[in-house]
């Protein structure tokens, strides 16, 4: 039986180090793909935005140090196909591109994108075409090292953590095995004692609640990555959009103008990193356990005031009407954070309202609970998405809510302090008629 234990534990640790590698590599390349397809999207976009190529001396082109020494490779074509420019390779030497499938689509929607094989064995090339404003296409690819490539170079650094993690899987086996079977071994020589027991049923609720807590490890470890993930993708993106900037605006080939919006976009992304970094150590500060120390008697009311005044010059500046229904009631909870969970709520409210909407907060007390409610006669939110608000970094409406300042952590940082409170969150909401979120003390 213990050499059973230990060599199926052997067994499980290499198969389970092997499959968490090859996993790990798996899911870092698609974010690698995904976010290597992002900043092209962005590349190119801020390359029409500019309007760099658009009437631009081809002579000029072929002699700008900054399009030869970088390892994105530009092509400009003309409305037919023709190559007019391209950094690595003679324009005059290259056959029409016309009936390239990305040039195709560019030129029917606008933009077109192809993942093809390079001529280098172990890479693959990513194409990305643009409609340009004066009719001429804007096409950039870069080579990246394929997925069998990376696993490769992933290969040696896979074995030696097999063999360190065997090695140590071993030695922690074998005196776990030990312990495992000293109750049985003990018992072996006492079985004729009617008042020894058996070591199974003294282990069973051990095991229990060592399963429990794996469970939980892996279920904290999972949202954990995914957190990290999610952040790392909402941060990337603006830091993109402000190197692009800042890498134009270094050029020195802008007038006034666009450098005025170019500042201005750079500030605009800045602030919403912030923004983001601001929300992610709130909720961090939200997990601290002591936070149950901290309370004490609290006036949903008075909070609701507060926040009235707080935002009153964000619904004035849409014309929106906003109006607080209700009494003084009394919660226990912490003043902060009940005010930052109202705050979100109002926020939301006002940012996904048109102008000369109305936003209603009503705090009030029935049959032995107490309400704070935010109403709203806003875009609304789709049925399907009702029961996925509260997840971190999701949004209902992209655009809008990252055009409107929005980090998609929001209403996570309101569900988080609902669970502090032990309240309950209700949402009744249709398309184009509005959104009522209700919490329940």
């Amino acid at each position: 039986m213990e050499k059973k234990i230990f060599s199926r534990f052997i067994v499980l640790i290499i198969l389970t180090t092997l499959l968490s590698t090859l996993c790990c590599a798996l899911a870092f390349y698609t974010l690698f793909e995904k976010q290597v397809h992002e900043d092209m999207q962005v590349t190119a976009q801020i390359f029409k935005d500019t309007e760099f190529f658009d009437d631009a001396d081809i002579t000029k082109l072929e002699n700008n140090p900054k399009l030869s020494g970088t390892k994105l490779r530009v092509t400009l074509l003309d409305a037919e196909g023709t190559v007019l420019f391209d950094n690595t390779v003679r324009a005059g030497l290259m056959e029409n591109h016309a009936d390239r499938p990305e040039i195709k689509k560019a030129k029917e929607n606008g933009w077109g994108e192809k993942i093809r094989k390079s001529d280098t064995v172990g890479h693959v090339d990513y194409y990305y075409a643009i409609t340009l404003n004066d009719g001429k296409i804007l096409r950039i690819s870069k080579e990246i090292d394929s997925i069998f490539m990376v696993l490769g170079m992933a290969l040696p650094f896979s074995a030696a953590i097999v063999i360190i993690i065997s090695y140590i899987g071993i030695i922690i086996t074998k005196l776990l095995t030990k312990k495992l079977i000293a109750p049985i071994d003990a018992v072996a020589g006492k079985l004729d004692d009617e008042y020894v027991e058996a070591p199974y049923p003294e282990l069973e609720p051990f095991m229990s609640k060592i399963r429990k807590q794996h469970e939980q490890v892996l279920e904290s470890a999972k949202k954990m990555q995914d957190f990290s993930t999610n952040a790392s993708h909402e941060l990337k993106t603006p830091l993109t959009a402000i190197s692009g900037y800042a890498q134009l605006i270094e050029g020195g080939e802008l007038d006034a103008e666009r450098i005025t919006h170019f500042s201005h976009e750079i500030d605009r992304n800045a602030s919403r990193m912030l923004n983001l970094i601001d929300d992610i150590i709130k909720l961090s500060k939200l997990d601290t356990p002591e936070l149950a120390a901290q309370f004490e008697k609290v006036d949903l009311y008075q909070i609701a005031k507060e926040s009235l005044a707080e935002h009153a010059e964000a619904a004035a500046a849409k014309n929106i009407d906003l109006q607080l229904e209700g009494t003084s009631t009394i919660v226990g909870g912490i003043p902060n954070l009940l005010g930052e969970l109202l705050d979100n709520l109002v926020q939301n409210s006002i940012r996904y309202t048109d102008e000369g909407g109305k936003v209603l907060i009503r705090i009030y007390e029935l049959d032995g609970c107490k309400y704070l409610s935010v109403e709203d006669n806003g875009i609304g939110i789709p049925s399907d998405d009702i029961d996925r608000v509260f997840e971190r970094f999701y949004r209902v409406d992209k655009s809008r809510s990252k055009a409107g300042g929005g980090t998609g952590l929001g209403l996570a940082i309101v569900k988080h302090i609902a669970d502090i409170h032990e309240a309950e969150i209700e949402i009744e909401s249709q398309l184009n008629s509005g959104t009522k979120v209700t919490v329940v003390f």
